[in-house]
């Protein structure tokens, strides 16, 4: 399995948005592409090239589901895990973000210092990237 180095992350509140970078790159050495928008996603994820995908559930205009569909018309995420981040974490919820083709939910609020490990423990038990 290759290393985890890019992730996208959507996000419309600016404050999250920040302490999720700093939390990324910071602790996890990671190199992170912020989107406010679901439709910023849309527009950078090409030519950003994301080994995963950290997307907000409740987003104006496009909400993160829509954006997971959206994605999905683009890029291959059966190689791409993406994450929802959401605080709605009812059983009912996650099972139907996961129906969608999330392969986790990560909870909000969520610790800065906890959050790169969470990543990497997905990145890993996922099998991400091709299998041989």
């Amino acid at each position: 399995m290759s290393e985890l180095k890019r992730i996208l992350h959507v996000e419309d509140d600016p404050s999250i948005q920040a302490v999720v970078k700093v939390a990324l790159e910071a602790i996890g050495g990671y190199q992170v592409r912020s989107c406010s928008s679901g439709q910023q996603a849309l527009d950078e994820v090409e030519g950003f090239a994301p080994q995963f995908i950290l997307l907000d559930v409740m987003m104006p205009g496009m909400d993160g589901p829509e954006t997971l569909s959206r994605l999905g018309e683009l890029i291959d995420l059966g190689q791409i895990p993406v994450v929802f981040m959401t605080a709605k974490v009812q059983p009912s919820e996650i099972e139907s973000l996961r129906r969608l083709g999330a392969r986790d939910v990560i909870v909000k609020p969520f610790d800065p210092m906890r959050l790169a490990g969470q990543i990497q423990a997905i990145w890993d038990a996922g099998g991400a990237g091709p299998v041989s």
